[in-house]
């Protein structure tokens, strides 16, 4: 598993651009799943790292959520408002496994709320996906080039530049 912490020390430039645009969205994502019938579906979503892991959770019994359930894997794309990408864009791929740790989530609540005042302190989680980052890639638009970063577990950040 490649933690929040591990991501950042092996892709910087990536976790730089997703947490530049994460926050200039009010911490807005979204979230790419798999429905039932194979076909993807986009739902808005704001992950939020806590203790060094990137976790994917929000309202109870939506579809996004059953959708992780049945076939974990994912692709988190920074909400893209600028069609000329001139603050970059990033997407993280990988799979989720639901902790049950109540102690855990309660933690979590009480992090939320201090940082946001959003109060689900009290409260089960349904789900409370740890995000297992498997890659990611980040675009940013750099003296008239279009640069592509990439990254895999094992692996180097590697730029690809267009012209």
């Amino acid at each position: 598993m490649t933690s929040w912490r591990e991501f950042t020390e092996a892709a910087p430039r990536i976790a730089t651009i997703f947490v530049r645009r994460h926050r200039a969205t009010g911490n807005l994502c979204m979230l790419g799943t798999l429905r039932s019938d194979g076909f993807p579906r986009i739902s808005p979503v704001e992950p939020r790292v806590f203790e060094d892991q990137l976790w994917i959770v929000g309202m109870p019994a939506t579809t996004k959520f059953r959708d992780l359930a049945r076939d974990p894997r994912f692709c988190l794309h920074t909400a893209t408002v600028d069609t000329g990408v001139e603050d970059g864009d990033a997407k993280l791929f990988g799979v989720v496994e639901d902790v049950g740790d109540r102690a855990l989530q309660r933690r979590f609540a009480e992090a939320l709320y201090e940082e946001t005042g959003l109060d689900l302190r009290g409260q089960d989680f349904d789900h409370f996906y740890r995000a297992d980052l498997i890659g990611g890639s980040a675009v940013e638009v750099t003296d008239g080039h279009l640069d592509i970063t990439i990254w895999k577990p094992g692996e180097a950040e590697r730029v690809v530049r267009k012209h």
